[in-house]
């Protein structure tokens, strides 16, 4: 589902964020991203889906190049990606519905799109896809009334109605306490078992990656240091990665 080859990003001043990534993701699997603060996790996912472009390297999803799209083709690529971003990134004086249906936007005709007219069966998506997440009924209410828990699955949702192919999520759970954590992963890990998404999350948890994923994917300083099943991951390996150390794959 997932290639990415000698995957390079380099922002203005000189800053490297990723060194040469390599990595393959099958179709279904669930993937924890880890690291430490600036280690390339969000950079990585943001490539993925061509919200960043890279510097060097080969990313393809579900067969298709991301790094040579052109503007048109990354549009009907990202309508396949779902995005989920930490800080939600929600329209807050929309609704709960209107921003549901924002998922739909690659989908609909771009006349439509402008006017915010969504065909009758989009918003039963957008319905549908809200009861999943445990919001059904509160369409209505503005996003900005929601608890943060709620509106990360809000935002969940709004990736879901796109129907995509792929997941990502970066770190959805930073600005929850572990309680409502617990429940956005299970929504994601409930999404991933019976729809055989693929979900790939950045996390800064590693008991969660360890709970949830069933691989785990380790950064530092923009490089692959881990690569392999959630179980094997010991406690040293991982405060290794977290300390910026390399941990042997598994």
């Amino acid at each position: 589902m997932i290639r990415v080859r000698g995957l390079r990003q380099e922002y203005p001043g000189g800053t490297v964020a990723l060194r040469g990534v390599d990595l393959d993701v099958a179709a279904g699997e669930f993937v924890a991203l880890i690291g430490s603060s600036g280690a390339g996790k969000s950079t990585l996912l943001r490539c993925l889906n061509g919200l960043v472009r890279s510097t060097a390297g080969e990313v393809e999803v579900d067969g298709r190049s991301v790094t040579r799209a052109s503007i048109h083709e990354i549009r009907a690529i990202r309508a396949r990606i779902g995005f989920v971003f930490q800080q939600f990134n929600l329209l807050r004086r929309l609704s709960v519905l209107d921003n549901v249906l924002i998922g739909r936007l690659g989908h609909v005709a771009v006349g439509r799109s402008l006017i915010g007219a969504f065909p009758a069966a989009d918003v039963a998506k957008a319905e549908a896809v809200l009861a999943r997440v445990e919001l059904g009924g509160l369409g209505g209410r503005r996003a900005d009334t929601l608890s943060g828990g709620q509106q990360q699955r809000v935002a969940i949702a709004r990736a879901l109605v796109q129907e995509p192919r792929v997941l990502l999520a970066d770190e959805p759970m930073a600005s929850l306490d572990p309680g409502l954590s617990n429940t956005v992963m299970e929504i994601l890990q409930r999404i991933n078992r019976e729809d055989g998404l693929t979900v790939i999350t950045s996390l800064h948890v590693l008991e969660m990656a360890r709970q949830y994923a069933g691989r785990v994917i380790a950064l530092s300083a923009g490089r692959v240091v881990y690569d392999g099943a959630t179980a094997a991951l010991t406690t040293e390996a991982a405060a290794a990665i977290f300390a910026g150390g390399r941990a042997h794959d598994a």
